[in-house]
């Protein structure tokens, strides 16, 4: 019994074409691995959480910021593979067949390639920007002994970061000039 209302009505597809569109079944590997690193993620978050309540006391105010920076940083990442795990799995493999379910992420409902790529940019960029904030602030230790970062560091992360920013630019432009042209 079918679960999709047009699959009785597909055409069938001679051999060639059937192996290569079936070919996107072997993402799914991948798309489990990203739920395994998710799933380590998970445990780092925990484990720097459980880090920070225990030395809560002994930590200075800029550590907590520090430790409480990397845990945004590990959602964010986390947040990242859930796009890419579920936009790129309902983009590239199969429909999750989520119309209607109460839980359905809202962007889901109009998710393609392109819009995916902007997210995914935007998301990097959030990334970076937590990156970058964490640098600023060790920045006061430059020159000093057990500095973590050198200024050339906060140099090339800046530059970096930049790149990121004008890519993302760059991939909304290139977006939606395909999208106004359809």
């Amino acid at each position: 019994m079918s679960t999709h209302p047009s699959a009785e009505a597909a055409p069938k597809l001679r051999p060639i074409p059937l192996l290569i569109f079936s070919s996107r079944w072997l993402q799914m590997p991948l798309y489990v691995g990203l739920i395994i690193a998710q799933l380590v993620y998970v445990a780092l978050f925990l484990k720097e959480l459980t880090h920070l309540v225990l030395h809560s006391w002994t930590y200075t105010e800029q550590q907590i910021m520090l430790v409480v920076l990397g845990l945004i940083d590990v959602v964010m990442i986390s947040n990242l593979l859930v796009m890419v795990i579920v936009g790129g799995y309902e983009t590239f493999v199969s429909r999750l067949g989520l119309k209607g379910h109460p839980d359905q992420p809202e962007w889901l409902s109009h998710v393609n390639a392109g819009v995916l790529k902007v997210k995914l940019a935007m998301a990097i960029i959030g990334i970076s920007s937590i990156h970058l904030l964490r640098s600023f602030i060790e920045a006061g230790m430059i020159g000093q002994p057990g500095a973590r970062i050198t200024e050339q560091a906060v140099l090339w992360q800046t530059v970096i970061h930049m790149a990121f920013i004008l890519s993302a630019i760059g991939i909304a432009w290139v977006d939606r000039m395909t999208q106004a042209k359809h």
